[in-house]
């Protein structure tokens, strides 16, 4: 009996090894997969698709401009200064929706999600860049169609299912001129693409150089997309050095409990 407990023992003692030496080795074949993947991406380029922001820049007439004020002593009422304090910071007095930045569903939707709830496997994604300056030419409002989705990928493929898809327009290049920023019309999205990329193509989220999705009167693309639980990101920059195929976005913002919007960061990782 003690020889039979003996060889028990034996291979339960063997069997936990076994698995503790297949444990060790997954987490370290883990670690290798990671550790390779960040010396690849470490040699790509990145590019930032973000706009920096500021109390003039462009924005909805229904929010006017954001107030950038020094941080006081609630008690001296004098600005925190680096001579006499040791530090500065600023007060921001701003609408979510200012530069570029996150519309999350609750923004448009009763019961839809809040920045703060946007899965974090949503904020790293493959980048498709659809370039609807090839139509500005003859018209600069031009508004990219289903057709002209299918032209585009009669070259590039079909769109992949939980992409980021972003809109070319090269509006961003008119950034430091306001008025021009927010002219209407302007080149866009048509509403049935929009319907047609997440219905038929499954795509994760979308993005734009615009500061609206479309030029309907009821902002139907935008309502469409946010009560469908899907993200956008607007006003985005830098489309026009980013390959059609090929490249990641990340994009991040601040995590405001139950937010509605709010400024973003986002950049591609070229392939």
């Amino acid at each position: 009996m003690r020889c039979r407990s003996t060889v028990r023992l034996s291979v339960v003692v063997a069997l936990a090894g076994l698995c503790l030496a297949v444990a060790s080795v997954t987490c370290a074949l883990a670690q290798n997969d990671l550790a390779r993947a960040y010396r690849v991406i470490n040699t790509k380029q990145f590019v930032d698709l973000t706009h920096s922001f500021s109390p003039t820049t462009p924005v909805w007439s229904g929010f006017g401009q954001a107030k950038f004020l020094p941080a006081v002593d609630p008690q001296t009422k004098e600005p925190y200064t680096i001579p006499k304090d040791g530090f500065r910071a600023t007060y921001y007095e701003t609408v979510g929706q200012y530069g570029t930045h996150v519309d999350p569903p609750a923004h448009f939707a009763e019961n839809g999600i809040t920045m703060d709830l946007i899965p974090l496997k949503q904020m790293i994604l493959p980048l498709i860049v659809l370039n609807n300056t090839r139509y500005q030419t003859k018209d600069p409002n031009h508004a990219f169609s289903i057709d002209d989705l299918r032209a585009w990928e009669k070259e590039h493929g079909r769109v992949p299912k939980g992409s980021f898809v972003a809109l070319r327009t090269d509006m961003y290049k008119d950034w430091d001129n306001p008025e021009k920023f927010k002219r209407t019309p302007f080149p866009a999205w048509a509403f049935e693409t929009i319907k047609f990329i997440y219905e038929q193509r499954g795509v994760t989220a979308t993005g734009h150089e615009s500061l609206d999705t479309d030029t309907t009167d009821k902002m139907d693309s935008e309502t469409y997309i946010l009560h469908h639980g899907h993200y956008q990101i607007e006003v985005m920059a830098n489309l026009d050095k980013v390959p059609a195929t090929g490249a990641l976005i990340v994009v991040t913002w601040p995590k405001v409990k139950d937010g509605l919007g709010f400024p973003a960061r986002a950049f591609a990782i070229l392939p």
